[in-house]
């Protein structure tokens, strides 16, 4: 995937500052989206399509940190717009903060050889369907920002994202279940496990859970934006 040069990106800002937070976006799930790839080499005990995968990660991570960074230098000081500057620093923070996470996990499994518990194997793959539904809800919700500017933030555009930002907060509040089940399972076991093993697959089922997190951010954000 191509790293957008600083001239683009100030190109994008003089339009709509919009712009580069969806391109931002768009290479953040783009690392949520090889997550659930990597469980399945770390699965099935591929160690070399593990690194590969944990090394895209962080790759796309870096093009993020890249276009997160140009945001910042290139945004004007003031902005004719009903968003405050401040609102959309902290939503590009809220975004890469999920690559951030993505890439965590790309190097937990990569600097250490992981095997999955058989007892929370299916609550590790509905953990990782929430995930991604809800990293792919906000991703629309950022999508819709252009239109939302275009009708000036309000009539029937803002009840369609309002209608994304409930559906990502009941994705939420289900994913939110899921990591007690599964943390619940895990303690369960861990009798049976290997120690160190065990705390990294915590610190792993928390890594998604921020993921989650991030996303809600993202949906409460806009739900300031609307409010305004």
């Amino acid at each position: 995937m191509p790293i957008m040069t600083n001239r683009h990106l100030s190109g994008l800002l003089r339009g709509s500052p919009f712009k580069p937070i969806q391109e931002h976006m768009r290479v953040v799930f783009s690392c949520v989206c090889l997550i659930p790839q990597l469980f399945d080499a770390v699965y099935r005990g591929d160690n070399s399509l593990v690194s590969e995968l944990a090394e895209q990660i962080n790759q796309l991570e870096t093009e993020a940190d890249k276009l997160k960074s140009t945001f910042r230098l290139n945004m004007p000081k003031s902005l004719f717009l009903p968003v405050d500057r401040k609102d959309l620093l902290s939503l590009i923070g809220d975004q890469d903060k999920i690559a951030d996470s993505a890439e965590d996990i790309g190097k937990t499994f990569l600097f250490r050889e992981m095997t999955v518990p058989e007892g929370i194997k299916s609550l590790l793959d509905e953990l990782l369907e929430g995930t991604m539904e809800i990293s792919a809800a906000a991703k629309q919700m950022i999508e819709q920002l252009d239109e939302l500017l275009e009708v000036g933030f309000a009539g029937r555009e803002i009840d369609k994202i309002s209608l994304m930002i409930a559906g990502v907060r009941r994705s939420e509040h289900n994913i939110d279940d899921i990591m007690h089940r599964i943390r619940k399972k895990l303690y369960s076991i861990e009798k049976d496990l290997d120690p160190v093993s065990v705390m990294f697959w915590y610190k792993i089922i928390d890594l998604l859970g921020i993921i989650s997190d991030q996303s809600e951010n993202l949906a409460d954000r806009l739900l300031l934006f609307l409010s305004k």
